[in-house]
């Protein structure tokens, strides 16, 4: 897989997800409007292109980047997007622990938890994409460890990774009454078991949280090249 690859982004038609919560069971549905998402998640060399910075606790360049919060994420789209020439998404509010993203911006951003669900399912209505070793690295298949990106099949829309391998951040607060700053994880990682391993699946952690299953990939609103 060539380094270009790090720079794929797919086209994702329109269409309506349901979302579900098992906590409060509550089920809620969103139209979903066309977007690009990143056929990979960061790699650590991309994050070190963009960045300078190499955070991960596992090295390798083809690696999911790893141990970056939310934050980190956020600050990475907007340097990326700085970087092509692109209008920023966010405006970073640090002090009043959050940020607000610009919907006309045609910058890179982090998928919102809808968008991440409808991408997953790439039109299916099961809780996976596919047989569950033959698309993801989990606890099951792992050998306790991640491992590089793309190296499972691919869901029908030609994404990779989406469960397995490392957790995705996503823009949305998980319960802003409940757990305030906390936002959305989608995905599941290499250390998880199967049943965290489904597009349904939520959690949540601080916008600070650093950990060795906790990546992310980009998105952008506009259709772009």
């Amino acid at each position: 897989m060539g380094e270009g690859m790090d720079n794929e982004m797919v086209a994702v038609p329109a269409g309506p997800v349901t979302l579900s919560d098992r906590r409060t069971e509550r089920n809620w549905t969103v139209e979903v409007a066309s977007f690009r998402m990143a056929a990979f998640p960061v790699t650590q060399a991309r994050y070190a292109e963009v960045t300078g910075e190499r955070p991960s606790a596992a090295m390798g360049d083809r690696l999911p980047v790893e141990g970056v919060s939310w934050w980190d994420a956020i600050r990475f789209c907007n340097t990326l997007s700085r970087r092509e020439g692109l209008a920023p998404a966010y405006h970073l509010r640090p002090d009043a622990g959050t940020a607000d993203w610009d919907s006309t911006a045609d910058g890179y951003r982090l998928p919102t938890e809808a968008e991440w669900e409808h991408a997953c399912r790439a039109g299916g209505t099961g809780p996976r994409y596919g047989p569950l070793d033959e698309i993801a690295w989990y606890r099951g298949n792992a050998a306790d460890r991640i491992h590089p990106v793309g190296g499972k099949q691919p869901n029908a829309w030609g994404l990779y990774d989406m469960l397995g391998n490392v957790w995705d951040w996503c823009w949305d607060l998980y319960d802003a009454e409940v757990y305030g700053t906390y936002r959305v994880l989608r995905g599941g990682g290499w250390s998880d078991e199967h049943w965290s391993c489904r597009a349904s699946v939520r959690r949540r952690s601080h916008p600070t949280f650093r950990i060795d299953d906790v990546g992310f990939r980009v998105a952008r609103s506009q259709p772009g090249p």
